[in-house]
């Protein structure tokens, strides 16, 4: 029997075991949706603005720890089931089930489990495909992060035949294994330029491997992009944190919701994404802010989840055309409304709906949007914990959507016409693949009747369906003003083609007043790749506000700063052309600071060289000052990152690298500055110190810092059993680095009774019925929750609120307030206890209001002192509690 039909039998079989047959099925609709009804945390876990209206889609007996979610254009909506959660590490628990509405009533009518990859992080379906991230197994073990395609020809809700890879290895399989998914590589997304984006978390990954057999290694977070065969992979921005998703709008304008570092807060940043950008995490966005593109706001304790930009107009008004991110840590989709400002935007971010854990949003061409809720399934899923919810706007009406591989060719243009970014999505890929769909598309760019959203989809789908054959035709519009900042970025999209492009239109768009078209020319320059364009990107001004933080002093890594956006991306342009030698001519002359800048990222000896000949030949002290510190800068590199280590949730940020090494222009680097240094006395020799600290060059006679190794050093792995019974360990790690410890370090349930009085636990919680009732009956809590669920409590209370823990205020009709947890209800009376123990029973008809906490009356932080194993010991008394 050949290999290909015992692989397809077998792939038979797991669907069989699944519960799944081969054949259509016909939907009935479904009288109701029961479990969405029994879900106990949506009376207090839902909030909206009263424009909309919800339904309860789906529950957990059908779509258990949804991780993710997408929906096709036709409203069939795809749920990544993770069973394994964020540091599980088990195979075997995750599925992608579609779930397919008959009626439009809101509620699942039919639901098949359409595969089976472990961990789902990412799903894009597209017209018979659904692509999928998730992670990849060797046995029992996590060997890397994959980005797949599925196909479904025959439409059955279950896919042909096991999946196609088209990128391998995208996250670290070391600590997917050690840690789980939890800073991994996570959303996908496909731009109306074709280009499928990926959310990389700070993970990174090593060795990934395209269909064309490229290779890449990203040290750290960013966004990588590839096309939906699975070539042309590259890393679109860098420098981020532990993104998840990715929002992009119609006009290519991308944004993530990423953390700041660990330690410090764990902060929320909202990002706008230029291509070729530098964010800096984790070693430049402290000290070096002068060199990255800083985020537009700081929005305090978080974690970002799913993405989406709401581009639909049977929306209200005022929630259409903005991005809509997802917050995991605040049960919350948030609303950034962006206002352009030169390149960039700044934004005002309001509270839009709150869903319990929400982890993804998607919305389909026909207005519906579909939100999923994690609904604290824990950090390893939970099998009775998790729903779906769809949203429409309370007037909306179904309006259907067609299979559009049976449409005709001008049909598909109406859809590109449409005011829906899905429906033009998928019209335009459904168009590029047809005969005549390059003339169809192009005449759509040209139409200057057209919105420019639509202009737009006809731009970049002529580039994608005419290839290099569309450079002229795309050239003849560069000249039509509302397009041709889009027309720019379709001429240079593919960087195998870009070469071909005449460069004339870019330089003509470098001496614009508009900073978008700029832009747009000097990245477009970067992927031309002719050198001889180097003299033009120097002629940036550097802003005034690239200002270097003062020593030890943090910069400003979370304020828009648009005017610095030019001066940035000339200066990552110039990087990827390696214009060393017309970074060096440039040394002293009105374009010197933008040259400088470059430099430091030039580890080339033609630059070293020609760094120090600019230094002999010039008595300005203040350029030679700046040439001295860019060389300090050059002494190091950042070492080959091979997938070994990861910098952990407490990085170091002094930067301005993480495992500096040296290379072969560090001797004469190093050579130089001994010789200045010999020569310098008093506040000359100071200036050196400084210098040795803030880059850790490890020159021991200049002083200002210890000497650190510097040539590839390994993390050291941390030694748990040295450090549990360290006090003030709970407060100073991260949540997830206590629950992967929770697995390792066994508790004392004596100790933990111990804790129990001593951490004052026993003031607001009973153990037994024979005691005075306080808050939250603890007796039996270990029957009620895990231990997973236990720990998170008490470490995020207000984020893990259970059914009859939560509390609420009553406020009488004279005027009376009561807060405290309902013990008991009836039709005419209310019994209440407060944290304290005090009874009250309140009549019904005395009511005036009655409000549902969003915050636990537990405060936060009361865990803080405790080791590992003291806080392990606190758990594990707990859970014995049955």
């Amino acid at each position: 029997m050949k290999s290909s039909n015992v692989v397809w039998m077998v792939w038979c079989l797991v669907l069989v075991l699944a519960g799944c047959d081969s054949t259509k099925k016909k939907c009935e609709p479904a009288q109701g949706n029961v479990e969405g009804i029994k879900l106990d945390s949506l009376a207090t876990a839902l909030k909206w603005p009263k424009e909309l209206s919800v339904t309860h889609f789906s529950g957990p007996d059908i779509t258990p720890s949804p991780a993710c979610l997408a929906v096709a254009p036709n409203g069939d909506v795809f749920v990544g089931v993770d069973m394994m959660g964020s540091l599980g590490k088990d195979p075997g628990k995750g599925k992608i089930v579609k779930l397919v509405d008959c009626n439009n009533d809101g509620i699942v009518d039919r639901h098949t489990v359409f595969a089976t990859p472990d961990n789902p992080r990412g799903i894009m379906p597209v017209g018979d495909k659904v692509y999928v991230l998730h992670t990849t197994f060797s046995g029992s073990k996590a060997s890397g992060m994959d980005l797949v395609v599925y196909e479904d020809i025959n439409r059955d809700g279950i896919a042909d035949g096991p999946s196609r890879p088209l990128i391998q290895n995208i996250s670290s399989p070391k600590f997917l294994q050690n840690r789980g998914t939890d800073h991994s590589t996570n959303g996908i997304r496909m731009g109306i330029d074709g280009w499928i984006y990926i959310a990389v978390g700070d993970f990174g990954f090593h060795g990934a491997v395209d269909q064309s057999g490229k290779k890449m290694t990203m040290l750290g977070g960013g966004i990588l992009r590839v096309r939906p065969d699975g070539t042309e992979m590259e890393i679109y921005t860098h420098g981020l944190r532990n993104i998840y998703d990715v929002a992009i709008d119609p006009f290519m304008n991308i944004y993530t919701r990423g953390n700041t570092n660990d330690g410090g807060g764990w902060n929320i940043r909202f990002i706008h994404q230029i291509q070729s950008g530098e964010y800096g995490y984790p070693v430049l966005f402290k000290h070096f802010t002068d060199e990255i593109l800083p985020a537009l706001v700081d929005v305090g304790g978080g974690s970002g989840t799913g993405a989406l930009f709401m581009d639909d107009d049977t929306w209200p008004a005022k929630y259409n055309n903005v991005p809509m991110m997802a917050d995991w840590g605040r049960s919350q989709v948030f609303i950034h409304r962006v206002t352009a400002e030169g390149a960039s935007f700044t934004q005002a971010d309001e509270e839009f709906f709150k869903l319990s854990q929400v982890s993804d949003l998607d919305v389909d061409a026909s207005g519906r949007m579909f939100m999923a809720a994690w609904d604290r399934a824990g950090y390893k899923g939970n099998p009775d914990k998790g729903y779906v919810v769809r949203v429409v706007p309370s007037q909306w009406e179904y309006k259907p959507f067609p299979n559009l591989s049976e449409l005709p060719d001008h049909g598909l243009v109406e859809y590109i016409k449409s005011g829906s970014a899905v429906a033009r999505l998928h019209a335009q890929q459904e168009l590029i693949t047809r005969k005549d769909g390059e003339a169809a598309l192009l005449e759509i760019a040209k139409d200057s009747s057209l919105p420019i959203a639509s202009r737009v989809a006809g731009i970049f789908g002529y580039a994608q369906a005419a290839k290099s054959a569309s450079i002229e035709n795309l050239v003849k519009l560069v000249n039509d003003k509302p397009i041709k900042e889009f027309v720019l970025r379709a001429l240079t999209d593919r960087a195998r083609q870009a070469v071909n492009v005449p460069v004339e239109p870019f330089l003509d768009a470098l001496k614009s007043s508009d900073d978008r078209l700029r832009i747009a020319a000097m990245v477009g320059l970067g992927r031309i790749g002719n050198p001889d364009v180097a003299t033009a990107l120097l002629q940036t001004e550097v802003p005034a506000s690239a200002v270097v933080p003062a020593k030890g002093m943090e910069g400003p890594h979370a304020t828009p700063n648009s005017e610095i956006i030019p001066a940035h991306i000339a200066v990552r342009s110039l990087v990827r052309l390696n214009a060393v030698e017309a970074c060096v001519a440039a040394i002293g002359t009105e374009n010197s600071d933008l040259a400088l800048w470059a430099l430091r990222y030039m580890h080339d000896t033609r630059a070293v060289n020609g760094l120090i000949e600019a230094y002999s030949a010039t008595n300005d002290s203040k350029l030679q000052k700046q040439i001295m510190n860019t060389l300090a800068r050059l002494y190091h590199k950042e070492a080959p990152y091979d997938g070994s280590w990861w910098w952990s949730t407490r990085p170091d940020t002094h930067g301005p690298y993480y495992v500096t090494a040296k290379w072969e222009g560090s001797e004469v680097i190093g050579d130089f500055l001994n010789q200045l240094w010999k020569k310098s006395y008093g506040r000359d020799k100071a200036m050196f110190a400084d210098l040795n600290g803030k880059l850790r060059l490890g020159i021991s006679q200049f002083g200002g810092e210890e000497k650190v190794e510097v040539v590839e050093v390994k993390k050291p792995k941390i030694d748990l059993n040295k450090i549990k019974n360290k006090k003030g360990q709970i407060g100073k790690s991260s949540i997830e680095d206590i629950m992967l410890a929770l697995d390792d370090v066994k508790g004392n349930t004596v100790l933990g009774k111990q804790l129990f009085t001593r951490q004052g636990c026993v003031a607001c919680h009973s153990l037994k019925t024979s005691e005075p009732m306080k808050g939250p009956f603890m007796g039996q809590i270990g029957s009620i929750m895990s231990k997973e669920q236990i720990a998170e409590s008490i470490l995020k209370p207000n984020a893990s609120i259970s059914q009859g823990f939560s509390s609420v205020n009553i406020t009488t009709k004279d005027g009376k307030v009561y807060s405290g947890f309902v013990t008991g209800e009836s039709a005419g009376v209310v019994k209440m206890r407060n944290i304290v123990g005090q009874e009250f029973t309140i009549k019904s008809s005395e009511i005036k209001e009655r409000e549902e906490l969003e915050t636990s009356m537990m405060p936060t932080g009361l865990a803080n002192s405790m080791s590992y194993e003291e806080f392990a010991s606190l758990v594990a008394f707990l859970s014995n509690q049955k």
